[in-house]
């Protein structure tokens, strides 16, 4: 009986031990046939697919850009994107609901410390609840206050557009803008006069002046270096200088970083002997061919040829591949266009920089190729290029940012400043006491300027 229900118990097992291997045999089954099918879906409908995600993409800029700005009726800015301008799209996360209300308790707080009197507390309660909730309108709006009452026009008008951007109807926001917004122009226009006229000096300093072509010199080695340093580059100054001279490469260092800065160096060639003294429109063809030279050599596939797959930049989505050659036509024509044309240089420069870092054509090469543009508008009205230093980086990006958000005219002040330093520098270096250009590795940026009579 014993040896009964042990075969009893054997023959259960079994039972159980063939039913586990069926279940398991069957699950393979499907995991493998599922498998099958995936593999035999076509391609073309997951391409399609990611387009129509793109496209939908799309569709949500242009419904946020046909509202995202309200227009304030009266005297125009040049110093906004209209609503011709490239449509705008940054992704970013909302602020949660307990954290709206921390940020909605430190805008009561910072207006109980402005009441009383206490402007520096209330100051921090002002960054801490935007901080909390980026898009608070309300705060937007009584820290866009308290900034006028501290004569910070720019970043009062800041702060209420950037509050028309989220909520384009908002009574308070359209009138705080409406008493900002001749003032910022008026400021704005004020310091292109300033720059204009050391452009006036500059342009009577003889050309033979050995200070200042010793100086044009030195800032060409200088740009190159900071241009490709901002990308990531950590080539010298010297060796720079270097391989340009003697067009030997530096041993023991990447020669890609190297290939840089020799399409570099046949970029700004191409630029200067080419397409400045060149009377006609910017076509193009010429931006192909900037950027040929700019990427030839380290990378000869990509050099001068549109993107064909989608980027991503921080949280800007550039168009899609099949979008980009309508957008670069749609550019080109911006930029021969009497509207562009009438604006201030260094703001034509700075915008056609912009534009083009949004549309991002190439796979690589997007941030020195607008460079370059930009200084190709600012030399054709007469103005010497600029140079933006590795140490503004975080400041240059940080007002691009703000341009993807919906307002340009921080990244249109941050070039107008660099043209002015780079004045300066030129004034400077041909007077009596002439100093050299400041380090490569120093922090001097565009914040050190010398007065002017007007």
């Amino acid at each position: 009986s014993r040896m009964n229900l042990v075969a009893m118990a054997t023959d259960a097992e079994l039972q159980w031990v063939s039913l586990w291997l069926r279940v398991r045999w069957a699950a393979l089954l499907v995991l493998l046939l599922s498998s099958l099918v995936m593999l035999l879906l076509p391609l073309a409908a997951v391409d399609n697919q990611h387009h129509a995600v793109l496209e939908g993409l799309s569709f949500l800029r242009s419904k946020l850009g046909s509202s995202g700005i309200a227009r304030v009726t009266g005297q125009s800015t040049e110093l906004s994107v209209t609503s011709q301008g490239l449509e705008l799209l940054v992704l970013k996360g909302k602020a949660a609901p307990e954290v709206k209300l921390e940020a909605r308790a430190a805008l009561n707080q910072a207006l109980e410390m402005k009441r009383q009197g206490k402007r520096e507390k209330a100051h921090k309660l002002f960054l801490y609840a935007l901080k909390m909730d980026p898009d608070y309108v309300d705060a937007l709006n009584e820290f866009g206050i308290f900034s006028e009452e501290e004569k910070d026009i720019l970043q009062a008008d800041y702060l209420y557009s950037k509050a028309l951007t989220i909520s384009p109807h908002n009574e308070k926001a359209l009138s705080n803008r409406g008493r900002t917004l001749p003032l910022v122009e008026e400021i704005d226009q004020r310091y292109f006069s300033i720059i204009d006229s050391k452009v006036k000096k500059v342009m009577a300093i003889p050309k033979g002046n050995s200070a200042l072509r010793r100086v044009m010199e030195e800032s060409y080695y200088h740009h190159i270096y900071h241009t490709v340093a901002i990308e990531g580059n950590t080539l010298t100054l010297s060796e720079i200088r270097h391989i340009i001279e003697t067009r030997y490469a530096v041993p023991g260092k990447s020669l890609a970083e190297q290939n840089e800065v020799i399409g570099m160096h046949a970029a700004l060639k191409f630029v200067n002997t080419t397409l400045v003294s060149r009377i006609g429109s910017v076509t193009s063809r010429d931006i192909l061919d900037i950027h040929r030279r700019v990427l030839g050599y380290a990378d000869p596939v990509e050099a001068g040829r549109f993107r064909a797959t989608q980027v991503f930049v921080g949280h800007h989505i550039p168009p899609h591949p099949q979008d980009v050659e309508k957008q670069m036509e749609e550019f080109v024509q911006w930029m021969n266009s009497e509207d562009a044309m009438s604006l201030h240089p260094v703001e034509f420069a700075a915008l056609a920089h912009y534009k083009l870092v949004y549309i991002h054509p190439f796979v690589d090469g997007n941030g020195r190729t607008s460079r370059l543009l930009m200084n190709l508008i600012l030399m054709q009205a007469g103005y010497p290029p600029i140079t933006i230093r590795k140490e503004q980086r975080a400041e240059y990006y940080h007002v691009l940012e703000v341009a993807n958000e919906g307002d340009v005219r921080p990244f249109i002040r941050f070039i107008a400043k660099c043209a002015e330093t780079t004045l300066d520098m030129l004034l400077i270096a041909t007077t009596e006491f002439s100093v050299g250009l400041p380090e490569a590795g120093g922090t001097a940026g565009c914040k050190q300027t010398i007065p002017v009579k007007t």
